[in-house]
């Protein structure tokens, strides 16, 4: 959900606390891997390939 999308003001907050704590995670891990993550259909593969070695395509097949 972004944070637009958050019907109450509340949920907005915690779409933006959220965000924020997403955000300095992945800035951690990368510091400690020493390279960027993968981003979006390539982290979406990486992701999906990790849990059982067949990318997402295959899967739906």
């Amino acid at each position: 959900m972004t944070i637009e999308n958050a019907p109450t003001e509340d949920g907005k907050e915690g779409a933006r606390g959220l965000h924020k704590t997403a955000r300095a995670d992945e800035r951690k891990v990368e510091a400690e891997k020493g390279s960027d993550l993968a981003k979006g259909a390539d982290r979406f593969d990486e992701r999906s390939r990790s849990s059982d070695g067949k990318s997402a395509g295959e899967k739906q097949r």
